[in-house]
């Protein structure tokens, strides 16, 4: 079986869907929050390959005496999650406005295992992406179903702080990170452990393992490495509520600098450009248009390929900050379609809100969302394709097809006490060349 069946145990989300669905509209304020809350999202799916998962997430928030009620005084937030073949997140992020004085505090500290990531290829629409390959329902042309996957190991750490430049809004920003990653081909004797025969993985290489013998992925990067960096930049927030904001505006330019010492296997600097706006179209916050924009290239150094699908933010609310497509970026394109040394995206979303209600003496809303996602790669990785045999190259490459990815899709928002969202979206593309669809189930607003 080659799709993902996920089934989520969110009884709160029934209770809520229901209740919502029955009862009148509550006029009575809202239930101000003291101490300590959490929202739980636990989580069940299966996947012939990976096989089960099991595990969830819990957020905790500390509200203090409420008198700064919805905004927390502190968020820990951690996600243990396992499939039964060895890939799973493993999380702690944490942030703070009151630890420090003065300052914001965020840390994050991850080690994902990924028995089987996406891989395409860079450039976008340059790399040829053939469906049929991965499709084990056609006889003539199928190769495997993890074709275009490698395994990947990664361990990151990052600390950020933020503090003030000029008056409530502009701040500056300071972090540093340590990653280390580990690339493989993907596990085919692991991966079908405990298959019957009629669903076993061939074992034939896949993209990564072509692209490495072709030296299209040198040796030194093809098995990962250290890249541990500095953040630098400035940031300015006019949002009036972060997790969902009804207006205001939030940009930041970023330098992301992994020098060429202290252990780093390559040496490089990135910069980033986000703007993000928010527009109330409707009064109380029921429907609001949200904007975002964001720009990032390389302007020094190489950068191995296994860090440019990097996606550099002032503030992570997910675990993955892979490239454009998937769940965070472009939803419904393929996860990590579109690579590149420089990378241009955009999002609208159409954000409508319900009145809240007071359940189970916690605060909730629903929320409804459509959207439009696009983006492309601006400045192209160069990859050496010399290697290629001559006769394959039109197969795998298609020079100069790059063009802009897109899709359009709508998601719905279980919101508790205004910080822990449930988040549900469903995405198509536009082109058929970035698959099918994608249908996400997670956390929070994308942005």
């Amino acid at each position: 079986m080659k799709c993902i069946h996920k089934v989520f145990v969110l009884l709160i989300l029934f209770c809520t869907a229901q209740t919502f669905a029955q009862s009148d509209t509550l006029t009575s304020p809202q239930n101000i929050k003291t101490g300590w809350t959490f929202g739980l999202l636990p989580a069940v799916s299966y996947n012939s390959d990976l096989g089960f998962q099991y595990g969830g997430v819990v957020n905790f928030f500390h509200y203090g005496d409420g008198s700064r009620y919805p905004k927390y005084n502190h968020s820990l937030f951690l996600e243990i999650s396992r499939f039964t073949k060895g890939s799973g997140i493993n999380r702690f992020f944490y942030d703070s406005d009151q630890l420090i004085p003065n300052l914001r505090t965020t840390a994050d500290l991850s080690f994902l295992t990924e028995k089987a990531l996406n891989f395409y290829g860079f450039n976008g629409y340059d790399a040829v992406y053939n469906p049929e390959w991965e499709d084990d329902e056609n006889l003539t042309d199928y190769i495997s179903r993890v074709y275009y996957r490698h395994e990947r190991q990664k361990f990151k750490f990052t600390f950020d702080l933020q503090g003030t430049l000029s008056g409530n809004h502009l701040r500056w920003l300071a972090g540093i990170g340590i990653f280390k990653t580990e690339i493989a081909p993907v596990d085919i004797d692991e991966l079908n452990k405990g298959k019957d025969d009629d669903e076993l993985l061939p074992d034939v290489p896949g993209l990564y393992d072509r692209y490495v013998e072709w030296g299209v992925i040198s040796q030194k990067e093809k098995n990962g490495g250290w890249n541990n960096h500095l953040k630098l930049g400035v940031v300015y927030d006019t949002r009036d509520f972060e997790p969902n904001p009804s207006k205001g505006l939030w940009s930041e330019v970023i330098f992301f600098i992994s020098p060429d010492v202290a252990g780093n296997d390559f040496g490089y600097t990135k910069m980033s450009l986000t703007h993000r706006q928010y527009i109330p179209v409707l009064p109380q916050k029921k429907l609001t248009l949200a904007l975002r924009g964001h720009f990032q290239t390389t302007i020094a150094g190489n950068v191995p390929f296994y860090m440019q699908p990097y996606l550099i933010s002032s503030f992570y609310n997910a675990a993955n900050t892979d490239a454009l497509g998937g769940a965070r970026t472009l939803r419904g394109v393929l996860r990590n379609r579109v690579v590149g040394d420089g990378v241009l995206m955009g999002n609208a979303e159409l954000r409508w809100r319900s009145n809240p209600k007071i359940l189970f003496k916690q605060n909730f809303y629903l929320g409804v969302n459509a959207f439009f996602d696009t983006g492309r790669v601006v400045n192209k990785i160069d990859i050496d394709t010399s290697g290629v045999p001559e006769n394959e190259r039109s197969v795998f490459f298609d020079p100069g097809a790059e063009r802009f990815h897109s899709s359009l899709g709508a998601g719905i928002r279980v919101v508790m006490n205004e910080n822990f969202i449930v988040a549900f979206d469903y995405g198509k593309p536009l082109d058929a060349r970035d698959g099918n669809s994608g249908l996400y189930i997670g956390l929070n607003y994308l942005f």
